[in-house]
């Protein structure tokens, strides 16, 4: 059986792929690790990202978004003083005031899992000739949560960044039609099928190129 093309490309994303991408997220911490991995990603490739994994997570404690909602400008010090940490202030800061926006939407919502799978009641999408290459870059669903999460104070999260982490979280299965991990996760959760762009809920709620 085949793979994603973008999972070949070395050992590391192999195993993100076969182990992670797609499979739905119904945890906060974790669901809040993909979307802050999304956001230290915009401009840079998903290898790095891959590469460097594990000193974000010791910068940023495991991503847990009660201590980094908490960090100050000694934090910001030494997270950019961290070897092989990105030399983004933007983004460290950004990171943080994620995790307190992040706090937010988990008051009001109970979890910021239940706020995201809202605008999909809950279902996996399985968008029409997505499995068959046709893959956008965004799309309706990802402006929409986009354009909610800026308002609620979010930075990072534009369209395509927010694309490819409803690809990784798995409210959309992206994987290629020959590919096990798609039958594995239509198999094993709830999904539904939708028209490209086609509208799938107003509750608040890898885009594939990236992986280069």
């Amino acid at each position: 059986m085949g793979h994603c093309d973008w999972a070949l490309s070395s050992d590391i994303m192999r195993a993100y792929h076969d182990s992670e991408w797609g499979v739905p997220v119904h945890d906060d911490r974790r669901m809040f690790e993909h979307l802050t991995l999304e956001c230290l990603q915009c401009g840079l490739s998903w290898g790095l990202m891959m590469k460097k994994r594990e000193i974000f997570r010791q910068c940023f404690e495991n991503f847990e978004y009660d201590k980094i909602a908490a960090y100050g400008e000694d934090d910001i010090q030494r997270i950019l003083n961290t070897e092989g940490m990105l030399r983004s202030e933007r983004k460290i800061r950004a990171v943080i005031n994620n995790a307190r926006c992040y706090q937010n939407i988990r008051a009001e919502f109970g979890n910021f899992c239940q706020y995201l799978w809202a605008y999909t009641d809950g279902k996996t999408v399985l968008y029409d000739g997505h499995a068959e290459g046709a893959i956008p870059v965004s799309n309706g669903l990802s402006d929409r949560i986009s354009r909610d999460l800026k308002k609620r104070g979010f930075k990072f999260v534009g369209a395509v960044t927010i694309y490819s982490h409803l690809q990784a979280c798995g409210v959309i299965n992206d994987h290629a039609i020959d590919c096990p991990c798609y039958k594995r996760i239509n198999e094993t959760y709830p999904t539904v099928k939708m028209k490209p762009d086609q509208e799938v809920g107003q509750a608040g709620g890898k885009n594939i190129h990236i992986h280069t």
